[in-house]
């Protein structure tokens, strides 16, 4: 419990001090949480869309493919993703391990299913009369898809805040891939298992709090976007 109480104290004396290398981590965190969730989104949401309105052979299959990997073990993701970019790898060419292009991609493979299957969820959830009354109304499909959008953002913001909340909570892909490298590729995940390592649990805890913050933080701004700033 002492534990618990001191790693408050002390995220709040890490984020008033200015401490450099709590701030790094954090900005690298962000940055890389960020890109993958932004690059999930935009390749998940429309396959989400296209697989809600759109029927073909295989979708089935597909669709137990997205649901499948919406439960991916990160740890298996960050193996994978190891065995291509290694120096032996098919990738390997490129210089990739241990860098936060390499966390990227990982966090991304994790978090594409999930963006995926929770707007192809949001998509199927609305009245499907609706598309074909705005196409008979002489709307374009791009108008229509577009509408179903709109009526469907508060199922497609969960489905951002699902990949974000997956990804920024991650730690076995990006030690896999990341190394955990101090100042390169340390993410707060990462850092709080070398505290704890270390013995250091008050600062373990410590960023463990402020990852909280930072969750918290940006789940809010996103909520805000969901209902369209009314929330306050």
């Amino acid at each position: 419990m002492n534990t618990i109480i001191e790693g408050a104290f002390k995220a709040f004396e890490l984020l008033t001090s200015g401490d450099s290398d709590v701030f790094q981590v954090m900005t690298m965190t962000l940055f890389v949480s960020g890109t993958a969730t932004a690059i999930s989104v935009l390749l998940g949401l429309p396959l989400g869309l296209w697989l809600a309105l759109v029927d073909f052979i295989g979708k089935q299959t597909l669709t137990s493919l997205i649901n499948f990997g919406m439960g991916l073990p990160p740890v298996v993701v960050g193996l994978f993703v190891s065995m291509f970019l290694w120096r032996s790898g098919p990738l390997g060419n490129l210089d990739l391990i241990y860098t936060p292009i390499a966390m990227i991609v990982a966090q991304t493979i994790i978090a594409f299913p999930i963006v995926t299957g929770f707007s192809f969820a949001a998509i199927i959830s609305i009245n499907p009369k609706l598309r074909w009354r705005l196409l008979s109304m002489g709307a374009t499909q791009w108008q229509a898809n577009w509408l179903l959008i709109k009526e469907a953002r508060l199922g497609l913001m969960a489905a951002i805040m699902a990949g974000f909340g997956r990804v920024i909570s991650e730690v076995g892909a990006s030690m896999m891939v990341g190394g955990n490298i101090k100042g390169q590729t340390r993410v707060l995940t990462t850092a709080i298992v070398t505290e704890v390592g270390k013995g250091n649990y008050d600062v373990a805890m410590a960023i463990a709090y402020i990852l909280l913050i930072i969750t918290y933080t940006v789940i809010v701004l996103l909520t805000i976007l969901q209902h369209d700033k009314k929330i306050l």
